[in-house]
């Protein structure tokens, strides 16, 4: 059915806009001994190079990105890069549910624009007057690995989780438009 690769898929998106390098070397991971066969650009390069290069910047991501300073460098660089990893990861998941042809254009679309929207979030929570707390940071790597192992294992529930972060992206943002106006004294 469908339904249930495309759950796979949005799960999936919204797992590398989280993070980029983590979800792209768990794919690769619990592919097998293909590894990343199924992901458009990454099957060309040597698998040994792919593992090395997602390797250290999923360290760098999980370890650099919890300082002040190092974050804003991730934040920017994850922010322009998000479409096209969430495009390619979402393209790699559905090779692997089986589904090509017409519809890839389409996936490589919503899984690019749901995981910019996503990493729109956080930069957005990032540049706020307060910072989150740094426990936060660790929920945010948490969720981007249960998502990504939840394309594969069970992508109903991964996909549910992803809607539920595109509701809360959509929910933040009402709340951040509206705030000068309700922050303002009545006379």
């Amino acid at each position: 059915m469908i339904i249930t690769e495309l759950l796979a898929i949005l799960s999936i998106a919204a797992a590398t806009g989280l993070r980029l390098a983590l979800p792209l070397l768990l794919i690769g991971l619990m592919s097998g001994p293909q590894l990343w066969s199924n992901v458009p650009l990454l099957s060309r390069l040597p698998p040994a190079l792919v593992l090395g290069v997602l390797a250290t910047w999923s360290m760098a991501e999980l370890m650099l990105s919890k300082d002040r300073y190092s974050q804003r460098f991730f934040q920017i660089l994850e922010l322009f890069l998000s479409p096209g990893v969430g495009a390619l990861a979402g393209l790699a998941v559905a090779r692997t549910f089986g589904l090509d042809g017409w519809i890839n254009p389409l996936i490589g679309l919503i899984s690019a624009l749901l995981a910019l929207v996503i990493q729109l979030l956080q930069v957005g929570w990032f540049y706020r007057p307060r910072r989150p707390p740094l426990w936060l940071f660790f929920v945010v790597d948490g969720l981007c690995i249960a998502l990504a192992v939840l394309a594969f294992d069970a992508p109903n529930q991964g996909g549910i989780i992803a809607l539920l972060l595109l509701w809360l992206v959509i929910r933040t943002s009402y709340l951040w438009q509206h705030w000068p106006r309700r922050s303002k004294p009545r006379s």
